[in-house]
């Protein structure tokens, strides 16, 4: 029997809890030390100890049941991962950052050695650079209006066309049928043949361009200091947000939970959601004015860079200035890799930073010089080990090894997907677009109960309500229990409802009302005819 057999019974193992229906508790590697299944979880677990509700407690207990036991099995299907991580290892008194591109590309196969390119392109320059979702496809756009796509791995030119107009940004939307182009007034969207579909006349003089691909919202930021959120899917301007703090060109987001941050000539981040026209956290970082922004994968720390030179680093849960790293020429772009490395361009130098969040790295991981070009943008390939520099002459395509994820989820993007593949991906993304309205700083608490007290509760409304209205008194309002119940609802919405029970209802009330009023005037006897109700002539 051959390793692979014996490895998929291994796995497949009916004696095992989690396949028998029971969830696998993680297991403990001494006191305090967590168990391999503790980096699958996702936040801590719901206590339904004081939940006096038992539908909801357990509806709760089954989640807590399902999480684990799907924590359990993405903790052993992990030794099915066909590739690791590699980066660059120094022996002796060498360093990594000595190793230039010439002498990575001797070293590697022939098929990684045609991602290592350079095209020089000054009559357009500089450049801004940006990946499709799945690393397959480039879009590049010079200043002075030129504009192209292609495979890049295997240099397929899909369009090119000159705007003959000034060109800001540039940004993929979705997928590769349909890219943001930030122009001289307007946003104009192009479809993969170059052809001009639409012209977002809401986003004036834009300057930088960012896209939310679970909730196709494309987002900018211009000279007028105004952020805009365009829905792609229904065409709809969302929100419109005044920062009131002047013209920005510094614009990212936060994968992880879909927040929007905007750097400013005074030093500060603000960090925007569509669903509040004020910032919903706003830091200051820096003396002057804020050049760059970056976000890691898992929304952990902000990296800063400001004209004063000093790239910082902040940790995003407690916002609070970890350590800094000075920079000969203020850097004017930031990005990080999905294994974590920082990349950062100033002057004519790329240099990669690895493990600089936790800990203050002395020296750099790699480092390149470009010898004259100035850097404009830089932006790491998603699933490569390759970082795109886009410069005063043009573009490069530099190695950078352990700088991409080894491993990529196809339910979640196929780098190696078909048409009809893609077309369906489409229309599943389509049909689990997450709402604007859901967008917070913690997306876990969406669903969640809050279990504070009622004291608790008010007094937090109240420091809320006096922070943002200074020159206010709080006056809790107190509602009254028992005014808008179940059955006043029920009863109101029956109101205009006619059916025979209440025909009859009203008919024999009516037949009371005008007894009562013969007996009042002093008749007797029966009633006449004509006030007699239909139904009491065949009684």
């Amino acid at each position: 029997m051959t390793k692979l057999m014996l490895l998929f019974f291994a796995l497949h193992d009916t004696t095992d809890g989690a396949h028998n229906g029971v969830a696998e508790k993680p297991k403990v590697k001494g006191k305090g030390k967590p168990g391999p299944i503790s980096k699958y979880t996702r936040g801590q677990a719901n206590v339904t100890k004081n939940v006096k509700d038992k539908k909801l407690k357990g509806y709760l207990k089954r989640n807590e049941k399902d999480a684990r036991a799907a924590a359990a099995k993405a903790a052993k299907w992990e030794i099915l991962l066909p590739e690791q991580q590699g980066f660059l290892e120094a022996e002796g008194m060498e360093k990594t950052y000595q190793f230039t591109q010439k002498a990575i590309v001797k070293e590697v196969d022939l098929q990684t050695q045609t991602k290592q390119f350079n095209l020089t392109l000054e009559n357009a320059a500089p450049y801004k650079v940006d990946y499709d979702r799945t690393g397959r496809y480039l879009l590049i756009g010079g200043r002075k209006g030129h504009v192209a796509t292609f495979d890049w791995r295997i240099g397929s030119l899909g369009f090119e066309i000159n705007l003959n107009e000034t060109v800001r940004d540039v940004q993929w939307l979705h997928n590769e049928t349909m890219m943001a182009v930030a122009q001289k007034k307007y946003v104009y969207i192009y479809d993969r043949t170059g052809a001009e579909m639409h012209c977002l006349r809401n986003h004036i003089e834009a300057e930088r361009l960012t896209y939310l691909p679970y909730h196709f919202l494309l987002a900018s930021v211009g000279k007028a200091g105004y952020l805009k959120y365009q829905d792609t899917s229904t065409g709809k301007l969302i929100s419109e947000h005044r920062t009131k703090l002047g013209a920005c060109n510094v614009l990212t987001q936060n994968s992880y939970n879909a927040v929007v941050l905007t750097g400013h000539h005074n030093g500060t981040v603000e960090m925007w959601t569509p669903n509040m026209s004020t910032p919903v956290v706003k830091m200051l970082c820096h003396k002057g004015p804020v050049s760059a922004v970056a976000v890691d994968r898992l929304g952990r720390y902000v990296t800063t860079a400001g004209l004063d030179g000093q790239m910082k680093v902040w940790d995003v849960r407690t916002y609070k200035h970890i350590h800094s790293y000075f920079t000969h020429t203020p850097a004017n772009s930031l990005h990080i890799s999905q294994s974590g490395l920082l990349g950062v361009g100033f002057g004519s130098h790329v240099q990669v930073w690895k493990d600089a969040f936790q800990t203050k790295q002395a020296v750099p991981y790699m480092q390149h010089e470009l010898k004259g070009p100035v850097v404009d943008d830089i932006t790491f390939v998603p699933y490569e080990d390759v970082l795109g520099v886009g410069h005063s002459k043009g573009i490069s395509s530099l190695l950078v090894p352990g700088a991409g994820d080894a491993n990529f989820d196809a339910l979640e993007i196929n780098p190696y997907a078909n048409k009809k593949q893609r077309q369906e991906g489409e229309v599943r993304s389509l049909l689990e677009k997450i709402p604007s309205k859901l967008i917070t700083l913690d997306p876990n608490s969406v669903g969640r109960m809050d279990r504070g007290t009622v004291e608790t509760i008010a007094l937090e409304r109240k420091k809320q309500f006096e922070a943002n209205n200074p020159t206010k008194k709080f006056e809790p309002k107190h509602k009254m229990r028992g005014k808008s119940s179940s059955q006043r609802r029920v009863l109101r919405k029956q109101l205009n409802v006619i059916d025979e029970r209440k025909t009859q209802l009203r008919e024999r009330l009516e037949k009371e009302k005008q007894e009562r009023k013969r007996k009042r005037e002093g008749h007797t006897g029966p009633a006449p005819e004509e006030t007699r109700s239909p139904l009491d002539r065949f009684n």
